[in-house]
């Protein structure tokens, strides 16, 4: 039997655990990734703190993060999800397997931002007797802000669908809400709505991210 009511109060519950998982979650993506993607952009060859050694161990950590699908890495994480959480259904279960999938990933996008910026650039800062934190932190970073605020914009989409994913097996939000009352229950209502809203949480994201871009980049 087709159902097609909806509880209001069940899906703005769904719509929160959602924003909450999708944000709290990019919070740390955002900062462990752009430690991670100075970290490798630094010590490449040629780099401000060139050491190969520990460049090659932490590119390789995250290509394998990057290349584990999801639903692997949440079933992988469930022994330091319960460890940390204390239980692995909940939004909050779904902190942990969120930020592992995430981080490498925004990580992976500093890098390459932090390549785009002229290295003109950053040989007159050394010409001038910066110091590698100085080139960091007033050259690097501002000039590559644009394409790391997108790179943020893009991990947060990225992160709305990993949490429909996790909803599907009990981390709640608008992904468990679709699958278990609308799909499995053929509640048309609750389906097609979760739907919507997250489609209307990515144009959001997309928005505001598109919008700082346009606003802090002089180029």
């Amino acid at each position: 039997m087709i159902e097609s009511t909806l509880n209001v109060e069940q899906l703005l519950q769904a719509v929160w655990e959602t924003v909450y998982m999708t944000f709290v979650s990019l919070f740390f993506a955002a900062i462990f990734g752009l430690l991670i993607g100075i970290l490798l952009y630094c010590t490449q060859t040629g780099g401000l703190l060139q050491n190969k050694v520990l460049n090659r161990i932490v590119d390789i950590i995250v290509n394998v993060l990057r290349a584990i699908p999801f639903l692997i890495l949440l079933i992988l994480l469930i022994p330091l999800t319960r460890a940390l959480v204390g239980t692995m259904l909940g939004a909050k279960a779904a902190l942990p397997p969120l930020i592992f999938a995430s981080t490498p990933f925004f990580a992976r996008m500093c890098v390459i931002a932090f390549q785009d910026v002229d290295k003109g650039t950053i040989e007159a800062a050394k010409s001038m007797g910066a110091t590698n934190s100085q080139i960091i932190f007033k050259v690097l970073l501002p000039e590559s802000m644009p394409a790391i605020v997108s790179g943020i914009a893009v991990t947060g989409i990225s992160l709305v669908g990993y949490t429909a994913m996790a909803g599907a097996i009990g981390a709640g939000g608008l992904g468990n809400l679709a699958y278990m009352y609308g799909f499995a229950r053929r509640n048309d209502a609750i389906l097609y709505s979760s739907t919507v809203i997250i489609v209307l949480i990515v144009f959001v994201i997309q928005w505001v991210g598109d919008a700082v871009v346009k606003k802090i980049d002089k180029r």
